[in-house]
């Protein structure tokens, strides 16, 4: 049973527990291996560089990318920035339209508007909206249709970190690709939950992160295709040239060692562990529905495994508030919404996409299952939210406060 000290999380979209392999694997790179790569002259330096090459490789291979197209970032949202900014920098002499989607990550959609002010053109696709059983996802003809001669880039991301909603980027990627122009990918959510490769889907960038597959916060890359076409970037920091000049700064090695072994574990289990988020996902879906009234799925059918992340569910809870449900489940860590626009509360801009009014919007819970979640955890779960929801609605028939318990 969860205790309030330690919580049941359920918030894997946000952030993921580090594996204690993960951390076996980086604890030297702190007190004994602690050299800088960039340090040429002694076996300290040398050591960091080897650990910085091979996890580049490790990387690199999870994606079917070469070790010399890995670039090491703080993490997703440096990695969008540099590969939507550093495109249009780069490429403003041949046009200046870019196109992305509605329910994108704000790491993408902010850069975006920043360009647009900047006198760049922008266009936002819409998605499919609720109640289709592909709600929150694109059609491949959206983009054909949206190209023009002077778009340079097209940012679609592979998996939807609120809803779940897997893109169509295969054939995205043959579109693009036919007319000559970039696309670039967020699989943040992706990467070690589906099979993801970079030649399969035609992408020529592809942003990642640590601390959603496992390994730590503070570290991510971006895949630069260095074959044809040969990408060129324009780089947002300066000072030192690291990274081939992409991307200025004393590497993390730790980071770096930690991501590489999150990777490995994902693959080693990439056969199994969706089957068995899956399996736990729908046992919450089937538990919930069938003892709370008035519950709704946002986002693409569970039905189809290539159309929703194998750990995702976003449900709408009828006559209830989120985060008043969220004040009252202290034994279970969730999200009303992606962690990264907490700090600017309001209505989830990828909810609206699919078009769900204001009450069913508010009424919203996400769900991110993950390695370490269990069957027992999720009855559990099941329960405490059957009985909180019973009691608020009580509550609130009774038009009497509920105060956090």
């Amino acid at each position: 049973m969860a205790s309030r000290q330690t919580p049941i999380y359920m918030d894997n979209h946000a952030t993921t527990r580090v594996d204690p392999r993960v951390v076996e694997a980086m604890l030297p790179f702190f007190t004994e291996e602690y050299g800088n790569p960039a340090s040429v002259t002694h076996c300290l330096g040398w050591v960091a560089k080897e650990a910085v090459e091979t996890s580049r490789a490790v990387i690199a291979s999870a994606i079917g990318a070469r070790a010399n197209e890995i670039v090491f970032t703080s993490g997703a949202t440096e990695s969008n920035n540099l590969a939507i900014r550093g495109v249009a920098l780069r490429m403003a002499g041949r046009g200046k339209h870019l196109i992305s989607v509605a329910t994108e990550h704000p790491s993408v959609l902010d850069p975006l508007a920043r360009l647009a002010r900047q006198g760049y053109q922008v266009t936002i696709l819409p998605v499919i909206p609720s109640p289709s059983p592909q709600a929150g996802c694109i059609q491949p003809e959206q983009v054909a249709n949206a190209l023009r001669d002077d778009t340079i880039l097209v940012s679609v991301m592979l998996a939807n970190n609120e809803i779940g909603a897997i893109h169509p980027l295969e054939e995205i990627g043959g579109i693009c690709r036919q007319r000559g122009v970039l696309l670039h990918t967020d699989a943040t959510q992706a990467l070690g939950k589906i099979p993801v490769d970079v030649d399969r889907l035609g992408v020529d960038l592809m942003s990642l992160s640590a601390h959603k597959i496992h390994g730590p916060k503070g570290i991510g890359a971006l895949f630069v295709r260095r074959r044809v076409p040969r990408i060129r970037l324009e780089p947002l920091i300066d000072g030192g040239g690291h990274e081939e000049g992409l991307r200025s700064g004393t590497l993390n090695v730790p980071g770096i060692v930690g991501f590489a072994k999150a990777v490995e574990l994902c693959l080693a289990c990439l056969s199994e562990e969706p089957r068995r988020l899956r399996r736990l996902r729908d046992r919450l879906y089937e538990g919930l529905t069938a003892s709370v009234p008035d519950v709704w799925l946002n986002g693409p059918s569970l039905g189809v495994p290539h159309w929703r992340l194998p750990g995702n569910l976003n449900l709408s809870f009828g006559n209830l508030d989120g985060q008043t449900l969220l004040m009252h489940l202290k034994e279970v860590a969730l999200s009303s919404g992606s962690a990264c626009t907490s700090a600017h509360p309001g209505a989830s801009h990828v909810l609206k996409a699919l078009g769900l009014d204001d009450d069913r919007i508010r009424g919203s819970l996400r769900f991110g299952l993950g390695r370490f979640n269990t069957v027992e955890e999720v009855d559990f779960v099941i329960a405490r939210l059957t009985e909180t929801a019973s009691r608020l609605r009580s509550l609130a028939g009774s038009s009497h406060a509920a105060p956090p318990p």
